[in-house]
């Protein structure tokens, strides 16, 4: 199933289904195709709404988790979209808790896998390195327990996107901006029932903080999945899917 994007009013965002709406958000080198095994199981029963964050195009005054919570206000009001259940990966994640802080009536359940807000350790370590693509290739190879996951148009989209310099200046913006904001002291009054998935071999947000994540948001639960690392939708689309179906039905 190749997803379509639609172009409206300054969005890009992918509709499909019909029924409870599942809005998912990706990370900060996210693309559509991460979502493909979601969008497949899911919006048979559920409306899935994909908005394409403005990671690479906002003004970089705004390049950061405030201006992307206002983008994802703006979004929300545009499509009129109520009772959300969100589901966030890395960055994605982050924007979601955040998002959910600030409208708790619009969310209904929260998802999220290999979430920053509390620990990251972005791009293994160090920001992107323009025009250096074994470099680029060993970066998202890190993201994932099996490196063949990092196929080379994954790795050319990255490569790509890093290669501009007014990209990378809102990649660096944006990265900084969700190290900076720590959410420990925030994600307890997180009110909305939460699942947390994690892969077992995470290196950028490790079990650690998943487990952070789960002593500190009230009503979660937290569920891991083995020889995986940081984009379990992507490794293990079936368990992961499963999970998430189990949580989101009952």
């Amino acid at each position: 199933m190749s997803l379509k994007v639609h172009e409206e009013n300054g969005f890009k965002y992918v509709d499909e289904g019909r029924g409870e709406i599942l809005l998912l958000l990706h990370g900060l080198f996210g693309a559509l195709s991460n979502w493909e095994g979601v969008v497949n199981r899911f919006s048979k029963n559920f409306r899935v709404v994909i908005p394409m964050l403005p990671i690479y195009e906002m003004p970089i005054k705004e390049a950061g988790l405030e201006g992307l919570r206002k983008f994802l206000e703006e979004f929300v009001a545009f499509k009129k979209l109520e009772n959300m259940m969100i589901m966030g990966n890395s960055l994605g994640g982050h924007v979601a808790l955040v998002y959910t802080l600030k409208n708790p009536q619009k969310v209904k359940k929260l998802i999220l896998t290999g979430s920053s807000g509390l620990f990251e350790d972005g791009m293994g370590g160090s920001y992107p390195k323009r025009g250096n693509y074994q470099y680029i290739q060993e970066r998202v190879a890190y993201t994932f327990y099996d490196p063949k996951v990092a196929t080379k148009e994954l790795v050319d989209e990255v490569f790509e996107t890093t290669n501009s310099i007014p990209k990378c200046l809102r990649i660096v913006a944006i990265a900084k901006s969700a190290q900076r904001h720590n959410m420990a002291t925030d994600i307890p009054n997180i009110q909305a029932p939460t699942l947390l998935v994690w892969g077992l071999n995470d290196t950028i947000t490790p079990p650690a903080v998943a487990h952070e994540f789960n002593r500190l948001i009230p009503n979660s639960t937290l569920s891991f999945i083995d020889k995986c690392c940081h984009a379990p939708m992507m490794e293990h689309p079936e368990k992961f899917n499963s999970l998430v179906e189990n949580f989101l039905l009952n």
